[in-house]
């Protein structure tokens, strides 16, 4: 166990500390990562195959131990997200291209869904692909925004919606998976068909015709490689639709789970580094002839946020371990909004946490460098953790929805049964 926390631990901390800085893409880390993965007989003696939520939480937490989750995302999140589609529902024409380079480290991916006008409200994005005449390509148009490692990838998934009037009209294109609108009857698809009209593409990025990328300034997780793209008539080959057209929604959404748990994971264990450096500090650091944790207003503080943090932690683990016994059908549809709740009080929890350190740490807590860059950095990291994977608001309003929507079906179900 000591070798594999080290192993990851190690390498994470070196990209925070240098890459992280001079936000640079850690592409031999991904390389080494892809090498380190590419086992079949894991710690303990745990098979592959055995792998679940449980090891997953252990995995995610680890690789969040440095404190920041940029160096440690932009590593795995094109695993995370922009495989498993391919896996799922792609054909095996499909993976024999595209699986063993993303495997093995030689290419990346990542999923590409929002865009300049449409964030959340993911069905209506813009983002269209249409079938060219000689029928081998997709013609993909659009622009995608706050697309994490896309500065690094050779692939992208994005979606696309708004079909327009052309039988042939795909809605819907993602960068390593795209989305499509199939024709309807009158040559166009419904100016309301949303969600339903969205297909996933895979489309190459790096050197490919149309593709403009740049590079976008943020606040925090700057080794994310989080980048503004455009797609100008990107020819796109047919055969690079993951499944059918029409599904690519229902594609992505299953995988938001595990996004979200592996977010709520990281960014729960991002909290408690910011609150375990404030609390190292407040031993050590003198004021007023005594340490700082011989205030009571200090030892307040400590005591709020340490009690958020452990409610956060112990649901944490029980989604993981719900999600583990649950059938996957079964989770995604009780635990979907639970699970968004709990990904948007994550990062309700990091914002207590780490607005405490910083302001324990004083003066120190604001600067980057010193003693206390690390919960600083952490601190601009924040808004990282509330908005991306569904914002924060977004997620709030969900849960409450999925659960009235839960609550009248099984209501229904349990009058049917009455009356038999």
């Amino acid at each position: 166990m000591g070798e594999s926390r080290e192993r990851p631990g190690a390498r994470v901390r070196g990209v925070r500390g240098s890459q992280h800085a001079a936000a640079g893409a850690p592409g031999a880390a991904a390389r080494r990562l892809a090498e380190a993965l590419g086992i079949h007989a894991l710690a303990g003696g745990l098979k592959v195959e055995d792998f679940d939520y449980m090891h997953s939480l252990i995995y995610a937490d680890e690789m969040a131990r440095s404190g920041s989750i940029g160096p440690s995302g932009s590593l795995t999140t094109g695993f995370a997200f922009g495989v498993p589609p391919i896996l799922k529902f792609g054909d095996e024409k499909l993976q024999e291209r595209f699986l063993p380079d993303l495997l093995t480290g030689k290419k990346r991916c990542c999923i590409a869904i929002t865009e300049p006008d449409a964030g959340s409200d993911v069905a209506n994005i813009t983002t269209t692909a249409v079938k060219a005449p000689c029928g081998k390509y997709y013609m993909v148009n659009g622009a995608k925004k706050w697309q994490v490692i896309f500065s690094f990838v050779s692939y992208s998934r994005s979606l696309s919606s708004r079909p327009q009037r052309n039988p042939n009209h795909i809605a819907g294109s993602q960068t390593v998976s795209g989305q499509t609108t199939p024709p309807w009857p009158c040559g166009r698809a419904p100016p309301d068909s949303g969600a339903a009209g969205l297909s996933l593409l895979i489309v190459p990025l790096k050197g490919h015709k149309g593709v403009s990328m740049r590079r976008l300034k943020v606040g925090g997780q700057v080794s994310g490689g989080t980048t503004y793209i455009e797609l100008d008539n990107v020819p796109v080959r047919v055969e690079n639709l993951v499944g059918v057209e029409g599904m690519g929604m229902r594609y992505v959404m299953t995988n938001f789970n595990h996004e979200r748990l592996s977010v709520a994971v990281a960014v729960t264990r991002q909290a408690r580094v910011a609150l375990s450096a404030a609390f190292e500090y407040v031993m050590k650091r003198e004021a007023f002839g005594k340490p700082l944790m011989d205030q009571p207003v200090v030892r307040h503080r400590l005591a709020k946020a340490g009690g958020l943090l452990e409610s956060q932690w112990a649901w944490v683990e029980q989604f993981a371990y719900q999600m583990s016994q649950m059938p996957a059908d079964d989770a995604d549809r009780e635990l979907g909004g639970m699970t968004g709740l709990l990904k948007a009080q994550a990062g309700i929890v990091l914002h207590e946490c780490a607005n405490t350190a910083v302001l324990l740490f004083g003066g120190n807590g604001y600067t980057r460098s010193g003693q206390g860059e690390l919960v600083e950095m952490i601190y601009r990291e924040v808004p990282g953790a509330r908005i991306p994977g569904g914002s924060e608001d977004v997620l709030l309003d969900l849960a409450v929805r999925q659960l009235v929507k839960l609550y009248k079906a099984k209501t229904k179900a349990l009058e049917a049964k009455a009356e038999l």
